[in-house]
């Protein structure tokens, strides 16, 4: 419990930077670098698993209730820009693995560090595979760090774009109603998809029942202001707790690796969402949010923030991440 409360208090500590200094998104990067430069400097935290998987039931409502009749209209375009992303990971791949393998990974840790799928995922099957889990581990979790913390900056400073769009109505202006129909979707569609197996379901099963209430009708908002606030903060304060326990050796050696591997990822990101919007599949910053290697909850985020169709930006992930765990076994078995 003290170790909740320590990190909990060091994240809100960040938070309170960030607003202080007007640096962009502070609810979710101020939690990241403020656990990330806790758990450099040997502070043990704890990354309230349990509570951050709750908020991400909070991201999948409200990224299913931005679902609306219109989003069918662009069906055409977006089977196009989707049919896309398997060729992504296939230069990710490509790239990624033998990059790595330079720098001394086996294969198996190569491989599933490399691939952009939902953490969990590449870990079993990495591990399975014979790979270094600890070695994956910390490559996903600066592949969510860097891609998180230079999108703001592109988007910002690149593109002249804000990200103060509203992300929902205060708590006292939104139907009671509506509100438990929120948190029954969420916990509702969390358990379902948890009960039938499928991946990511703390965020999809929410985003699956949601979409069913926006498409007929019957809640028309986003959950309020503070549940996405509250989401961001809990996140962030996940992706940088990530780093406790690290090593000097670790830093060097594994860490640096994928901060090299993220500018290659971020590249790769950019040339395809440059096709993509060049082609007038998607907008810009659609076709960038969608591309973006990040986590799904953290491009959520963003999406959220920065005004973009959310929808949109999760559907190219969720098809990113069946495409990687789907092909996961085959690898495996390839691999030996």
């Amino acid at each position: 419990m003290i170790t909740h409360l320590l990190t909990c208090g060091i994240a809100l500590a960040g938070v309170a930077v960030f607003h202080g200094l007007g640096l962009p998104l502070p609810w979710l990067l101020g939690p990241i670098f403020a656990c990330l430069a806790a758990a450099l400097t040997g502070v043990r935290l704890n990354t309230v698993k349990p509570v951050g998987n709750a908020m991400r039931t909070v991201l999948g409502v409200a990224v299913g209730l931005s679902i609306t009749p219109a989003l069918f209209s662009q069906i055409g375009t977006l089977i196009w820009s989707i049919a896309l992303v398997p060729v992504y990971l296939l230069v990710i791949g490509l790239v990624g693995v033998p990059f790595l393998r330079r720098l001394g990974f086996d294969k198996a840790t190569a491989y599933y560090g490399a691939m952009p799928g939902g953490l969990q995922d590449m870990l079993a099957f990495g591990e399975e595979a014979g790979g270094d889990v600890r070695a994956m581990s910390l490559m996903h979790a600066t592949r969510v760090l860097v891609i998180v913390s230079i999108l703001p900056l592109i988007l910002t400073l690149g593109l002249g774009e804000t990200l103060d769009q509203p992300i929902g109505l205060p708590a006292a202006e939104l139907p009671i109603w509506e509100m438990i129909l929120m948190i029954a979707a969420g916990i509702g569609g969390w358990a379902l998809f948890r009960a039938l197996g499928f991946f990511g379901a703390s965020i999809l099963g929410p985003m699956a029942v949601a979409t069913a209430l926006s498409l007929t009708g019957i809640v028309t908002h986003r959950p309020p202001t503070e549940a996405i606030l509250l989401a961001q903060f809990f996140i962030g304060l996940n992706v940088g707790a990530k780093y406790v326990g690290i090593t000097i050796a670790e830093l060097r050696r594994i860490v640096a690796a994928s901060v090299g591997y993220c500018l290659l990822l971020a590249i790769i990101a950019l040339v395809f969402a440059e096709i993509v919007y060049q082609a007038g599949l998607l907008p810009l910053i659609e076709a960038m949010l969608a591309f973006a290697p990040g986590g799904q909850a953290e491009m959520a985020i963003l999406a959220l923030v920065v005004g973009a169709d959310a929808a949109i930006v999760v559907v190219h992930h969720v098809v990113r991440m069946v495409v990687v765990i789907v092909g996961a076994p085959l690898v495996s078995r390839l691999l030996g």
